[in-house]
């Protein structure tokens, strides 16, 4: 995905680089009312249930469309619209992590025998890397593999801090699923290779951006980021009784301590290549929802109150929460998903009726959003959705959005942390 290197910070792991695109953020005033999600036609006839068994169908034909050769192919990360035209065949590590996590979360024989499929492609990428530190790349070509090594080709070479967590985290639900050793020791390497690349001391400590495809290493420090690694070392303290990573798990969860606003309530996005100097523009959603699903922490609680009512979006007869403060104009679904995830985790007063509301949303993109198909979801409510940090998102079906709807609606935490 495409991260910013400099003051403006990275949202980090969404979308695709400007480069790519053509796009640059317009900066929109956040809305200030409350969400109060709804969708065209919210009558769609699917209740939740069917709607979730709807989303894993969906991600079995992305899976299922991939698989042959002598290894597992990877499930490409968007189908239909914009992005099919341009990008069909890109998966993106993330999306794969998530599909994963989900796959674990129901936990049916089928499920579990996709989840070690794709979580055994990504231990055959890790040791087959030319590099040959336990990294994974940031994304990969989808589709069946055809090459000599049986193996996926790599689309984007970056290895940022970020993915190499979530593939931890992928690995370590399907350790907990079947007891796979080998799980677990490629979790290993992905945390040792985020302690020995990324941490740092310098500035706030923390965890910074990783290693890009090509040039020096990354400085900045995302708080996405070490929310991330936060949650992945904690979990791993837990599989290995290791106190060494709750211990690492701890500098990353006093980064989120130092980037906290109290004035907001909300996180801000991270540092500048100083480690120090805090970026405080744009405001993406994530880190609010994510910090309370991996730590639990009712000192930040609020941040989840500060996405309700500062990225409120409207678009299409749809209402939600946009990625970041940047651009209000249309709803992002994989964040309307990660904030009713959290609400149904806080369980406060009208949390659960929130979140409700936004799972119907969910369903009603599920059925009427542009390109809809009835099983998927689309990342956003329209095209031109921007990130605010040079990204744009369109209305294409993406496996990391109906991963995250499956998971909200399951109530299932994807950072262990339950």
């Amino acid at each position: 995905m495409g991260i910013s290197e400099d003051l403006r910070g990275p949202v980090s792991r969404r979308a695709f680089t400007a480069a790519l695109t053509g796009g640059a953020a317009v900066v929109a005033l956040g809305g200030c009312a409350r969400a109060e999600p709804a969708g065209p036609g919210a009558e769609t006839g699917v209740d939740e249930e069917e709607a979730v068994a709807r989303a894993y169908t969906f991600l079995d034909r992305r899976v299922d469309e991939a698989a042959g050769g002598t290894r597992q192919g990877l499930p490409r990360s968007y189908t239909g619209g914009w992005m099919e035209t341009h990008h069909s065949t890109v998966a993106f590590t993330y999306d794969v992590a998530l599909t994963v996590i989900a796959y674990c979360a129901r936990g049916t024989d089928a499920d579990l025998r996709r989840a070690g499929a794709l979580a055994g492609t990504l231990l055959a990428l890790q040791d087959g890397d030319p590099a040959g530190d336990g990294r994974i790349r940031q994304s990969y070509a989808s589709g069946k593999v055809t090459g000599a090594d049986g193996l996926p080709a790599v689309a984007a070479a970056d290895s940022f801090t970020g993915a190499q967590a979530w593939t931890g985290l992928a690995l370590l639900h399907v350790h907990r699923a079947t007891d796979g050793a080998r799980y677990r020791a490629g979790a290993l390497r992905l945390a040792d290779w985020i302690q020995d690349r990324t941490a740092s001391a310098t500035g706030i400590p923390g965890h910074t951006g990783g290693l890009p495809a090509s040039g020096p290493a990354l400085t900045w420090k995302s708080t996405e980021h070490n929310i991330d690694v936060a949650a992945f070392f904690g979990r791993l303290a837990d599989v290995t009784g290791d106190r060494a990573w709750a211990d690492r798990a701890a500098v990353a969860t006093g980064f989120l301590d130092a980037l906290w606003n109290e004035d907001g309530p909300a996180f801000w996005t991270g540092t500048g290549t100083d480690g120090t100097t805090v970026n405080r523009s744009p405001v993406p959603e994530d880190p609010q929802s994510w910090s309370y699903l991996a730590t639990g922490d009712a000192r930040h609680a609020g941040s989840l109150d500060w996405a309700l009512t500062h990225l409120a979006a409207e678009d299409g007869g749809f209402s939600g929460v946009s990625v970041s403060d940047a651009d209000t104009s249309k709803v992002w679904f994989e964040g309307t998903a990660h904030l009713a995830a959290a609400l149904r985790r806080r369980g406060g007063d009208g949390d659960r009726e929130e979140a409700d509301r936004f799972l119907a949303t969910l369903r009603a993109a599920q059925a009427h959003a542009p390109n809809a198909d009835g099983y998927g979801i689309v990342a956003a409510s329209s095209d031109g959705l921007r990130t605010g940090d040079g990204d744009t998102l369109y209305a294409s079906l993406h496996t990391g959005t109906t991963a995250w709807f499956a998971l909200a609606a399951l109530g299932t935490d994807p950072f262990l942390s339950e």
